[in-house]
Formats: structure tokens, sequence, C-alpha cells
């Protein structure tokens, strides 16, 4: 319904055609029901969404094209030709079922999360009183929603905003008090909250860069297939009429058509899509033990690129558990100068541990009168609880933070020294309050208001004859106004005008100091009004009962900082990342946490540096640009603010990160290329997001950047590791359609190679450990090629071998194999027209062209070289004495079991047969390994060239000797000399033995008394083993 906030209750009913005392019929129920009904992705529309995938679609058109080739074979060949396409399909039908999987379990435990959240709606239909709770999905325009008895009037404003549509309850807001019935006028998309949801979708979703390589490397190898599929094709064009087609053209057509296409197969890594899938799978499962679900696979590898992360203040960056951390009491008043007691608070949540101190020194709360009388007011004029949830194990909030942040602090005073050994957790949590509690009984609460910034509690005692008494907390200025004494010790003296600036002026201090602490003051009304005579009706008498009231003290309370963010900010800036805080919270109190957790320095100056909302959008267009750019912190700042930051930062090309909780969020989060919810925030933000955190904590952010980082370069290892293997096979089908040779490799086992025996090892590169320095280097260019240069060229070259090996294990048996015909090149070459007339074959049965010797020998080569390759892989440029092989124990348990398989194919019936493979004796198996192993030092040498002669290609190059400033750094002699050792064994490639560090000095001309510390020694090592 359309400006709902300008009808009548009467004009809203009539719309819907509903009657406010009975609700909508069953019939009127169905019928809103198809015309407002719910939407849903379903399954399949999951499963389509697996299929967007240029690699994936190349593959569906290849199974495609087989399965047709298939339908024309004839003979004992009809039945293998169909396994093709089968095993094709079969693996996109499990890399799509992964990817669903993966997405449905992050979603599940999604929904684990939002168990806290009202799912439900109650609304009567058909009887009033017959109140219904069903399903909040399942609420239609039309049902009289029971929300929480008020009639407003219209507002008659179409264009008000929503904060002026007093009238209206929103879909996703809180009830705070009071009872209401409605009519519901909007579902779904046509809700405020749904119009964000457009605004969601309306932001286009950008690719993450892996998808980006990935489609680029699919448009590549499309182009490169289709081009040296046409050029085999034509080639032979010449041998299509040869006899052993029978004379038809047409069949030696389809026959070369066919080598096109096991061409095709032998290019494609069909293992790819489900092999990437798999590690981002293995990935997002390590990530979960951190607290880190993923919902989206691609965007694992898209944290590893991540260049700025913008992090909410409250609960992300601090712990959203206010805790007192200092307080003072008035110790002695003379000539108007009165001097305090100050004490600071351990501990920084909820939990009741931790020490009151006087200066450094512990000290026992009960000997001091003021605080006596403070812990009452904190204990008295409070509503809030403690409670140890035990399923956590952690102590949790009941009621407002400020006020639960007063009990945890009356529970680490413990004013009357109550014995607290042999209690349960849960008694704890209220130990010490409850003995105060039980000293008086509290009568009634004037609530706080924002005109007097007050809130009072009116207490009586439990022994007959005390006074009863009134408790106050509030905004300084508010109560120390209506202070009229100030308690000292068990008495009180007037609080003079000097006294009073003299307890301001402290209070400022703490506000606006390095803490930017929140204060609180407290005090006592020692002979309030009796009850009988307060109206406590009228709130706006309140603040007449609370006026002669004596000053107690103050306490300052902050959201402190989680004790691991500082570490994570720091390893942050030693990984390039800049951290941006976000926060609805005030400038002071924004800039005070950014020094404490080191995104600013301590004395650093904030200027162009932190910013408000309004103060951001006071800049010209250039300048706002100009501002994200050296920015690290918005302050006041609302939703809208987070998109337009997002879309400056990728503006700059930078990878960012964006957190959220609140449904205003989700556009930001949608815009962001990882876009970061909270565990406890609303079921929209999460939608929107890539990334839920569980706890909340800026801390899994950075360890799943980390996991992004390491899971990115295994996957480049083994991305390489399936293209080199395939360049291999390429090189075999293409070199014996050139040549004229006999097939060497059919399409089935091409596909057993690329789907198994290659696929295992890959999966195995995954769990390569991490780099040691991996957080020590700079977000990767998102632009960055996966293979290019030098790299491209390492590949090709052993690609090459790898083909020109499998060709000339299947050209040896033809030619030398003691099993084998000795035919000789010529022949081989011109097998085709290999006929009992031909006196070019005299003495030569033909049938032997179609033995499955070579093709067995061709196909284990391929099988054993690539699981040599395969531990090439475990590092870029490390060598396997420096990189050993059970670095990565499972990969050589995929070697293994690789090989295994490959055993079972050539020795188990009937898969000789399926495979068109036969069983291999030991001499053969000895040529094999011989034409194998020579992979390992192909690469070994390449690897060498890339360490020591090409800077910028793989291995690092350090600055020359002869720059100055290389050693001109402002640190004290020992930290040079360490900075000194680590440069020059760097530029020596770690090629120096451990005995020969105590020679650098020498051999670098450094003095005497610059020696490697102990930790350089240690490095030393360590990198020398990895």
């Amino acid at each position: 319904m359309e400006n709902a906030h300008t009808k009548s209750a009467g004009e809203v009913l009539d719309n819907f055609g509903v009657n406010e005392n009975t609700g909508l019929t069953v019939e009127q129920v169905k019928v809103n029901v198809e015309r407002y009904g719910p939407n849903g992705k379903s399954l399949w529309e999951l499963v389509a969404e697996q299929f967007e995938d240029l690699m994936v679609r190349i593959l569906l058109l290849a199974a495609c094209v087989s399965f047709v080739l298939a339908l024309f074979e004839e003979g004992e060949e009809t039945a293998t030709a169909f396994v093709e396409p089968f095993v094709i399909l079969l693996i996109l039908l499990a890399n799509a079922v992964i990817g669903v999987w993966q997405e449905r379990n992050a979603e599940n435990a999604i929904e684990a999360l939002k168990e806290y959240e009202p799912e439900m709606g109650k609304v009567f239909r058909i009887n009033r009183k017959a109140v219904q709770r069903i399903k909040a999905r399942d609420i239609v325009p039309g049902d009289i929603s029971v929300s929480v008895i008020k009639h407003t009037d219209p507002v008659p404003d179409p264009r008000a905003v929503n904060q002026d549509k007093k009238n209206m309850l929103f879909s996703g807001t809180n009830i705070a008090a009071g009872r209401a019935i409605g009519v519901v006028v909007a579902t779904g998309v046509s809700t405020e909250i749904g119009k964000i949801r457009n605004q969601m979708a309306a932001t286009e979703q950008e690719k993450t860069p892996l998808q980006q390589k990935l489609d680029e490397f699919g448009q590549q190898l499309s182009k490169v297939i289709s081009l040296i599929c046409v050029a085999v094709w034509v080639i032979n064009i010449g041998h299509f009429g040869d006899p052993v087609h029978g004379g038809s053209w047409v069949r030696g057509a389809i026959y070369y058509f066919k080598i096109a296409v096991a061409l095709a197969v032998a290019a494609i890594p069909e293992g790819l899509p489900a092999v990437i899938t798999t590690c981002l799978a293995l990935g997002t499962r390590r990530m979960a033990k951190k607290n880190a679900i993923i919902r989206s696979l691609p965007s694992v590898e898209t944290l590893g690129c991540t260049s700025v992360i913008c992090s909410d203040k409250t609960g992300t960056l601090t712990t959203n558990q206010m805790s007192v951390c200092r307080m003072f009491v008035a110790d002695t008043v003379e000539d108007s100068t009165c001097s305090l007691h100050e004490f600071s608070i351990t501990g920084s949540t909820y939990a009741p541990e931790g020490q009151i101190l006087k200066g450094d020194k512990p000290i026992q709360c009960g000997d001091f009168d003021g605080l006596l009388e403070l812990a009452t007011v904190c204990a008295m004029c409070n509503d809030s609880s403690l409670d140890y949830n035990e399923a956590k194990g952690v102590y949790e909030k009941v009621g407002e933070a400020t006020e639960t942040a007063l009990t945890t602090l009356v529970e680490k005073m413990n004013v009357f020294k109550t014995d607290l050994s042999g209690i349960s957790k849960v008694e704890r949590a209220g130990a010490c309050n409850t003995v105060i509690k039980q000293l008086m009984k509290k009568e009634f609460t004037l609530e706080f208001s924002r005109d007097r910034k007050s809130m009072s509690v009116y207490c009586t005692p439990v022994k007959p004859g005390s006074q009863s008494k009134m408790f106050i907390k509030g905004a300084p200025e508010s109560v120390i106004e209506r202070c009229q004494y100030l308690r000292v010790g068990t008495g009180k003296v007037t609080l003079t005008p000097a006294l009073r600036d003299q307890l301001l002026s402290k209070i400022r201090d703490w506000g606006t100091g390095r803490d930017t602490l929140r204060c609180l003051a407290l005090a006592t009304h020692d002979v309030p009004p009796r009850k009988e005579q307060m109206d406590l009706e009228n709130s706006n008498k309140f603040v007449e009962y609370e006026l002669g009231l004596t000053f107690v003290g103050c306490v300052g309370m902050l959201d402190p900082p989680r004790k691991e963010v500082i570490g994570s900010v720091k390893l942050c800036k030693e990984a390039g990342i800049r951290v941006i805080m976000i926060t609805g919270d005030n400038k002071g109190t924004a800039v005070a946490i950014c020094r404490r957790i080191g995104i600013f320095g301590e004395d650093e100056d904030v200027t162009g540096k932190a910013y408000t909302g309004r103060e951001f959008d006071d800049l010209p267009l250039e300048a706002q640009r100009e501002a994200v750019k050296r920015a690290r912190c918005f302050a006041r700042v609302e939703p809208a603010h987070k998109s337009k930051i997002v879309g400056y930062l990728q503006a700059f090309d930078e990878i960012t990160a964006m957190t959220g909780d609140g449904v205003n969020d989700a556009p930001a989060l949608k815009k962001a290329e990882i876009g970061i919810a909270m565990g406890s925030g609303t079921a929209v933000a999460k939608s929107a997001s890539e990334m839920v955190l569980s706890d909340d904590n800026f801390s899994t952010i950075v360890a799943a950047v980390e996991e992004g980082r390491a899971i990115y370069n295994n996957m480049k290892q083994f991305i390489r590791y399936l293209i080199s293997s395939n360049v291999g096979e390429v090189v075999c089908i293409f070199l014996t359609a050139i040549l004229g040779l006999p097939e060497a490799l059919i399409p089935v086992q091409l596909l057993w190679v690329n789907l198994v025996t290659d696929g295992l090892p890959a999966t195995a590169l995954g769990f390569n450990p991490p780099d040691l320095d991996i957080m020590d280097k700079p977000p990767r260019n998102p632009k960055e090629p996966l293979i290019s240069g030098w790299l491209f060229f390492r590949y090709l070259a052993i690609g090459g071998y790898v083909g020109l090996g499998t060709v000339g294990a299947a050209t040896w048996w033809y030619l030398y194999d003691e099993e084998g015909p000795h035919v000789s090149f010529y022949q081989l070459r011109h097998f085709m027209q290999c006929t009992e007339d031909n006196p070019m074959f005299q003495g030569v049965d033909c049938e032997v062209f179609e033995s499955r010797y070579p093709t067995t020998m061709a196909l284990s080569v391929l099988v054993t070289i690539e699981m040599f390759n395969s531990l090439n892989s475990l590092s870029e440029n490390q060598s396997l004495l420096r990189m050993p092989p059970w670095v990565n124990i499972w990969l050589l348990g995929a070697i293994i079991l690789s090989l295994s398989l490959h055993f079972l194919i050539l020795y188990v019936e009937p898969l000789p047969l399926i495979f068109q493979v036969t069983p291999l004796c030991w001499s053969q198996w000895i040529v094999v390994l011989k034409i194998s192993i020579p992979v390992i030092l192909l690469d070994e040498a390449l690897k060498y060239i890339s360490r020591n002669h090409l800077e910028g290609m793989g291995g690092f190059v350090g600055p020359p000797l002869n720059q100055p400033k290389v050693w001109s750094l402002g640190c004290k002699v020992s930290e040079c000399c360490d900075i000194k050792y680590l440069v020059l064994l760097t530029l020596s490639c770690q090629d120096f033995s451990l005995a020969s560090l105590n020679l650098l000095p020498t051999l670098f001309n450094l003095t005497s008394d610059c020696q490697p510390s102990l930790s350089i020694r240690k490095s030393y090592i360590l990198t020398t083993i990895y």
C-alpha cells in the first residue's frame, strides 16, 4: 500500500477488505499469499549458479561433442566411447554438489547464529480472540498484527522521512515499550527494509580477482584450443583418404576430428574447477574453526589480496563490554580545595575478576568509607545483573551495558569483604551485590530522562529506624549542578562553586584524555521526600525530587579494546594493509581508541586522517577522494557513508573488506569486495556479506586474511601444476598428429589423468605449509597475472618435456623394446599406409600399430612424470633440497594413491579393457623411470636461474652494497647489525653456511662489535631448513 502513513486506520482496513475485529479469513489469506507470496532461491537455481564459470561451460561443451561422436562409434569401441562424456558430466556434477553443499552449510551456520532473532509474528485471523503465532514469512498484507492499544493520527506529508512517520511500525525494528495493534500494509520488498534489499540488488556484484583471472584464462584457453584443433584437422587433410580409413574421405575427416577433440580434452584441465572448489571448501572449514564463516567460496581467495579493512569500533575492535577503569571519591577538604582518592580498576570484561589499585598497590575497598557508599549507589541504582553462561563459560550482561559495568565494579570492590571461596561461578556473578541489596529495599525507580540526564531509586532500610534514601546516577554536569553537599568520609561538607569546578575539571580531564572515558556521577539524597508525597505519574516532577543531593563520587568507564586487536593491527601494518575505523561514536572517543590499538601513534597529528561524517560531507568531491586516500578514522557516520567510502576505495583499485551489523549496512557490505557481517548482526547484513564473524572479533578478520593469502599461494601452485601438465598432454597429441605417429594417448586416458591422477596431487598441494613471512609482504596486486613472463616460459619448458617424454616412450616401444616390432621411424610415421600389398611394410604386421603397449608406455610416463612434477610445485622457487617432499605429507600420500590407481587400471580386470592399456614388465618400468626423473632436474635448473639470475622473476634480489641508505638506519648498534646481517644473508641467497656467519664482519668490513644476535642465528637456521 502506497503512502500508508497518510491514511487513517479505517482507510487502511478498507483497502485490504479486512475487519478489525476478526482479521483475514482463510480465503483472503490464500489470495494475498498468491499476490504477495514469499520468494526464495530454489536448489536448482543454486546448482545452475555453479555452471556460470567459463571453464565449466567449456568442459560441458566438450562433453556434449564427445557424446555426439560416441553415437557414431562402431565395433568394440562403442561402449568405451561413452565413458569420456559420462565422466566429464560426473565431475561437473560433483563440482556443483560441493559448491552448493558449502553455501548451504554456511547459510545453516548463519541460521544458528540468528536463533535469538524473533522469526515469529502474532496476528489474529477470523476471530479476534484467536491470536496465532505464525512464521514471519507467512504474514501477508491485511493481517492484523498484535505487535506489542494506541491509535495515532495519519501523517499527511507523503514525502515524510521514516523518522517522522510516527504512526508506522517498521519491519525489523524492536518494540521498546507499550502495546499496539496494526494492519500490515506491506511485506517483502515493499517494506522499508525491503527497499534496502532493492538497493543491495542494484549494487553490482564485483567478481573476485581469481574469478576474473580464471575467466581470462578460460577465454584465452578456448581461443588457443580452437586454433590448435582447427590446425591439426587442416594439416591432416591430406591423410583423410589413407587406406586405413578404407579409402573413405568422410571417415578420415571424422577420425581427425576425433583427434582434434582429444587434443581439446588434453588442453582443458578438467580437474581444475573441482580442485579449486575443494581447496576453497577446505579453506572455509579451517576458517570456520577460527570463527569466520565463509558464505561465498571465491571470497576465500579475495581475502588474500585485501588491502584495506574498514572496521566498526564497538564489539569488533572493542569488547563491547563496558568496564569501569577509574573512580574517585573525596578524601579531605581544606580552604575550598578538595584532595581526592583516585583508584584504577583492572579487568576489561564482565567477569567479576580484577583489582582496585591506588597508585600501583591493591587496596581493600572496605577500608574507605567513601567507597562503601559508592558501591551502595552502584548496586542499588541499577536494573542490570551479571549472569554466568555455563555453556559458553563466560559472564554475560543482563540489562544495559553501562549498568552492568557498575554491577561488575561492585563485585570487584567487595566492600563488605564477603567470603567468596567455595561458591560456584553462577553464585559468584551476584554475590557482593546481593549482600548490599539485602540491607535496603528498592521501593521504586525514577526512570532516566534526557532533560534531567539522570535516574534515581527510592530505597528504605530493611532494619526499621533508619532513614530512607534516594540513590542517583547520571551525567556529571547535570548531577553535580543539583548537588548541595560533598561526601567526605562518613560526613559531608557544603559543595562550594570552587569545589564544584574542581570536580568538573577532573571529570573533563578523564573525558578528553587518552582514554576518553565515559563518566557517571554518583550521589545520594539523604533526606528525600516521603514517598506518599511524590507524584510518580508525572515524570516532569522527578527533577524536583532530585534536589539538595550529596555528591559521593565519580566512575569513568570505557568499552576497552580487545587485547588481541593491538597485535592484529600491527600485523596488518606489517602486511601492508590499511585499517580504517568507521564508527557512529564521537570523534574524540574514536581517535582515542585508534591511538590505543595502534591505528594512530600516541602523539600522531590526526589532521586530515580523521573525519566526522559531517566534516566529510562538507568536503568537495575531489577532496573527499583524497580524504579517503589518507584517512584511518571516520566518526559520527551514517551507513550511507560506508557505501561512499567503499566506492572511493575501489576507484583507487583497493580491495576492501567492510564490516557491518545493521540492516542499513547491507548495501555497503554488498558493494565491498569482502562484506563482513557480525555474528550478532541482523539477518539482512549476514545475507549481504561474504563472511560472518561468529565472535565479532577484528582479529578473526586478520586471521582470515592470512589464511586467504596461504590459500592463494597454494592455489597458484596447483593451478600452475595442472596447466604445465596439460601443456605436456597438448604437446603429446600435437606431436603425434604433426609427425603422423599412432595415437600415444586416447581421450579416456587423458580424462583419467586430468581428473584422477593429476587431481589428487593438485588437491594435496592445497595443504602446502604457508610461508613464514606470509604476513610480512604487502598485498598482492589483484591484477597480477597468474602466469606471466619467465614463469610462462618455465611451464612451457616443463610441459614440452612432458610431451616429448610421453611421445618418446611410445616411440621407444615401436623402435627398441624387446617385445616391440622394431619398425623404422619412417614406417612409424607412415603407419596409415600399412597394407599387406605395400612393399614398404614388408614383414610388418599392420595390427601392431593398434597395440596397447605403446599407449600404456605413454600413459605410464605421463602419470609418473607428473607425480615428479607435483614435487616441483611444493615451492615456486625453492629447491627440493631446501623444501623437501615431507613438508607436505598429504602430497606424498596423494602421489602414492595416484600411482596405486594407475596400477589398478593396468593390472585389475576389466579396467585395462576400458582404458585400452595392458600390464608392463619390469624392464619397461625402468624405461618409464628413466624418462620421468629428469623433469625434476630440469625444474631445479630453472628454479636456480630464478633465484640467482632473474631479478623480480621469482627470487628476491636486495639493493646493491654500495647504496649508503641501506646502512643509514636510525636504530641502536645491535639492531643495525641484525638488519645488516639480514640484508647480507638475503643478498647471498642463503648460500653461507652457519659457520661462515661469523666471517661476515671480515668479508664485508663490518666493525668487530657488530655480531649477529641469537634471534638472527635462529632465523638463519629456519630459512636454511625451509
